[in-house]
């Protein structure tokens, strides 16, 4: 008399079940984690939204290749935001005086961050500005501005409700390093005008 065969050896079909229930178990248990890591890189993106949100108003425009240009220009931005120019630039430094778009211009070519403010802001508000405007930056009274403060690098330019406005620190840490711009390892060190010295207080 022959030995008893084992249960599973007489229904082949019983062998199958535990490795397809596993793989059925393993394949939710994907399903689940797959469908909860959106959520978390939600999370990510939502505060990268709300930081862009912040930056709301930044204006970026295509601009040829960079000439220059004697005499003046007409530019289609106030203040201007890149194009031809003259060739010369602008010392680094705070001017209390309207400065030359053509010059400036150049400043922006070289990656120079230019900050713009209507001629009867308080000298609070400008040394403010100051106290914010990069090294390798131009600070200037401009007149016909469409809001009190205007900051504009190469091809970027975003207008500010004041001197105040939460998004100038965003946009200087977003766009001050000069990327934008044609060359933007240059500097305005060396260029023409004479920047005023006096401080002004906060």
């Amino acid at each position: 008399m022959s030995e008893p065969t084992p249960e599973y050896a007489e229904n082949p079909r019983k062998r199958r079940v535990g490795p397809v229930v596993v793989g059925v178990v393993a394949a939710v248990l994907l399903l689940a984690v797959a469908s909860a890591v959106p959520v978390l890189v939600g999370d990510s993106d939502t505060g990268e939204s709300e930081s862009a949100e912040s930056l709301v108003g930044v204006e970026k425009f295509e601009l040829g290749t960079p000439k220059h240009a004697e005499g003046k220009v007409g530019y289609g931005q106030v203040p201007p935001v890149g194009g031809r120019h003259n060739p010369v630039w602008l010392e680094c430094g705070r001017y209390a005086e309207p400065v030359r778009d053509e010059l400036a211009v150049h400043n922006l070519e070289h990656g120079t961050v230019w900050i713009t403010h209507r001629p009867d802001l308080s000298d609070q508000d400008v040394a403010r500005l100051v106290d914010a405007l990069p090294a390798d930056g131009i600070i200037s009274p401009y007149a016909g501005l469409p809001t009190p403060v205007v900051v504009t690098v190469w091809g970027i330019q975003l207008q500010l409700d004041g001197a105040d406005d939460p998004r100038l620190p965003l946009f200087l840490n977003e766009y001050g390093d000069g990327a934008s711009a044609p060359e933007s390892e240059a500097s305005c060190a060396g260029g023409v005008g004479n920047p005023v010295e006096e401080p002004l207080t906060a």
